[in-house]
C-alpha cells in the first residue's frame, strides 16, 4: 500500500513538473530563486560576518564600482558585494520563516473556521476580520518596536500580522471541499473531525497553500525591508538595513548610486522571482486557469 501511494505521488509530481516547466515566467523565477538561495547557503564557506565589521574594512569611503570592489563601498569602506551576499541570509531567512508562520496560522484558522460551522467558526472569522482591518505594516512596526529588535521578533511581527488573507482564502476552499458528496459519506461512515480535515480537506487546499506561500515570502521580504528602512531592524545586515544606511549617510546627495541601486535591485529581483513562481503555480494548480491557458 505504501509503495502504491508513493508511486501515485511520484506520477503526480511528474505531471506537475511537466506542466510547470512550460511556464516560462515561472521557470525564470525559479532559476533566480535557486541562485539566490544557493548563494545564501554557501556564503559561510567563503565569507563570515566579519565582512560587516567596520574595523576590517579596507576600501575607500563611498568608492564607486571597481575591480577590487565590483559593487563599490559604503560609508564605512565595506564592500557592497560582500554586504549584499551576507545580507541575503538575513533577508531570505526572515522572508521564509515569516511566510511559514503566516501560512501555518492562516491554514489552521481557515480550515477550522470552514469545518466548524457554529459559533466557534463565527468567532474565528470575527477575529480574522479584526486582524484584516488593522494596517499590517503599522501593526508589525508597533509589535517589532515593543518586542525588541531581533530576528525572532521581526519574524513574529510579520507572521502575526499577515495571516488573515490566507485564512479567508483557505476557509473559502474548505467550504467548497466540504460541500462535496464524499465528505458526507465519510461522516456517515463515522469519520471524525481530525480524519476529515487531515485526510480530505488538507490535501485539497495544499495546492492553494503552495501557491500562496510563494507570494507570502515575497510580501514578507518587502515588509522586512520596509521595517528596516523605518528603523526597526534585526540587528543584522540585510538588504533593508543597507537601504536604511544609504539614506542615513546621504548616499543620494553624495552621488553613491551603487549604494542605493544594488540593494534595491536585489530586493526587486527576489520579490519578482517569488511572484512569477507563485503565478505559475497558480496557473498550473488551478484547473480553470489551466484550461483557459
Amino acid at each position: 500500500m505504501t509503495s502504491v501511494a508513493w508511486d501515485r505521488r511520484r506520477h503526480a509530481f511528474g505531471r506537475f513538473w511537466g506542466t510547470f516547466r512550460h511556464q516560462r515566467a515561472g521557470m525564470v523565477g525559479l532559476g533566480v530563486l535557486v541562485v539566490a538561495v544557493v548563494l545564501a547557503l554557501i556564503a559561510p564557506l567563503f565569507i563570515d560576518e566579519g565582512v560587516t565589521n567596520v574595523v576590517r574594512a579596507t576600501g575607500e569611503k563611498m568608492a564607486p564600482p571597481s575591480l577590487d570592489h565590483p559593487f563599490g563601498t559604503d560609508e564605512s569602506r565595506r564592500s557592497i558585494l560582500l554586504m549584499i551576499w551576507w545580507g541575503s541570509r538575513t533577508s531570505l531567512l526572515i522572508g521564509f520563516l515569516a511566510a511559514l508562520l503566516s501560512i501555518v496560522i492562516g491554514m489552521v484558522v481557515g480550515i477550522a473556521a470552514g469545518h466548524f460551522r457554529g459559533w466557534s467558526g463565527a468567532v474565528l472569522m470575527r477575529i480574522t476580520d479584526w486582524f484584516l482591518v488593522l494596517p499590517s505594516l503599522i501593526t508589525a512596526l508597533v509589535l517589532a518596536a515593543i518586542l525588541g529588535g531581533s530576528t525572532f521578533t521581526i519574524i513574529m511581527a510579520i507572521g502575526i500580522t499577515t495571516w488573515p488573507s490566507t485564512a479567508r482564502l483557505i476557509r473559502a476552499q474548505t467550504l467548497s471541499v466540504e460541500a462535496r458528496p464524499y465528505i458526507e459519506r465519510s461522516k456517515a461512515l463515522g469519520a471524525g473531525h481530525w480524519h476529515i480535515t487531515t485526510r480530505h480537506v488538507l490535501p485539497n487546499v495544499a495546492p492553494l497553500l503552495l501557491a500562496s506561500t510563494t507570494l507570502e515570502v515575497a510580501s514578507a521580504i518587502v515588509t522586512e525591508s520596509t521595517l528596516a528602512f523605518l528603523g526597526v531592524t534585526a540587528n543584522k545586515t540585510s538588504w533593508g538595513t543597507m537601504l536604511r544606511a544609504s539614506y542615513d549617510f546621504g548616499a543620494a546627495t553624495y552621488g553613491a548610486w551603487w549604494y542605493i541601486l544594488i540593494p534595491g535591485l536585489c530586493i526587486l529581483a527576489v520579490v519578482m522571482a517569488f511572484t512569477l513562481c507563485g503565478r505559475a503555480l497558480e496557473a498550473v494548480l488551478n484547473p480553470r486557469l489551466r484550461r483557459a491557458a
